[in-house]
């Protein structure tokens, strides 16, 4: 005996689709045409070579360093000893692994806030018609396209206690230089201070192209409406910068994880400035454990790969695109 339900499913069965439902929930399946099969060797000749770029130079490398990680291996020798997650675990159980995590920590926070904070601000004030305003933007952007090194080493004499000029600026108000390069908490902050000068002008640049493509009618009807020029940033402006403000927090937390050259130039020992990056360097050139170096890099780059699929995942949906 058939019941009522199987009468109505075997008529949409013959009928096809349910007309009724949603057009955006109905499944669409793209068939393949006689044109798509003709493109399809063209496409691989154009795809094959840049894919098999980036498994070797990309790819490949990251399998390479988690296989180095797991062996027990003194940088330069031609043996080395496989020890399985080892080096994971003597990092994990090394209090002072504990440190390198909190000063990778605080120098992210602190240099992408820094940057993308002040690079607001300054956006703001050269968004105005200013007098001389071109020539404060290429200032601005300048140390950026800086090199590290460079900018590291004018940093070290400025810092100086010595023969510095912050020390001399500070000894004619009567007061004594802190000793920036002694003190490992000073360290940091030394570090700190530089990168974000360094980068803001990066900020600052993306910042002022996303407000002056801001439609002016927007702001023409927040000012009827009474908008103060305050209510209006914050109410018209900041929420339409949020695709550039998603943008700057994703490379900027990147570049600041990678961060090695200022580091490098100003603290060659590592005291207090530490990073999981640097980390790694100073255990395969100064230590001489590659095996561990590799771990540290691999543990680096797991942190990288959580934090941009939940930046992408949950971040992402907050932001405005129109």
């Amino acid at each position: 005996m058939v019941s009522a339900t199987d009468e109505v499913a075997a008529t949409r069965s013959r009928s096809g689709p349910d007309s009724s439902e949603p057009p955006a929930r109905r499944k669409r399946v793209r068939q393949f045409t006689a044109r798509d099969k003709r493109d399809f060797p063209i496409f691989l000749v154009l795809a094959l070579p840049n894919i098999a770029l980036i498994v070797a130079f990309i790819y490949r490398p990251v399998i390479q360093n988690f296989y180095y990680s797991t062996l027990d291996w003194t940088t330069g020798s031609t043996s080395a000893t496989s020890i399985g997650l080892a080096n994971y675990q003597e990092f994990f159980g090394d209090p002072e692994a504990i440190g390198v995590l909190r000063v990778t920590l605080v120098f992210t926070v602190v240099t992408v806030a820094g940057s993308m904070a002040l690079g607001l601000l300054l956006a703001t004030v050269l968004n105005r018609k200013l007098a001389g305003r071109t020539f404060a933007r290429a200032t601005i952007f300048a140390p950026y396209v800086l090199s590290g090194v460079g900018v590291g080493l004018i940093w070290v004499f400025i810092f100086d206690p010595t023969v510095g000029v912050l020390g001399a600026i500070l000894r004619s108000l009567g007061a004594s230089s802190p000793e920036w390069f002694n003190n490992d908490n000073l360290t940091l902050w030394m570090v700190v201070i530089v990168y974000v000068w360094k980068n803001l002008g990066y900020c600052a640049v993306i910042y002022l192209a996303a407000m002056q493509a801001v439609p002016k009618d927007l702001l023409e009807a927040a000012a009827i409406d009474g908008a103060s020029g305050k209510r209006a940033f914050f109410s018209v402006i900041l929420p339409l910068l949020s695709p550039t403000t998603f943008f700057l927090l994703l490379t900027t937390m990147l570049n600041s994880l990678q961060a090695f050259d200022l580091i490098k130039i100003m603290t060659p020992l590592g005291n207090g400035t530490t990073t999981l990056m640097y980390e790694s360097y100073l255990q395969a050139f100064q230590v001489g454990r590659a095996g561990y170096s590799a771990a540290v890099s691999t543990i680096l780059f797991a942190i990288l790969l959580v934090m941009t699929v939940v930046q992408l995942g949950v971040l992402e949906r907050k932001v405005h695109y129109s």
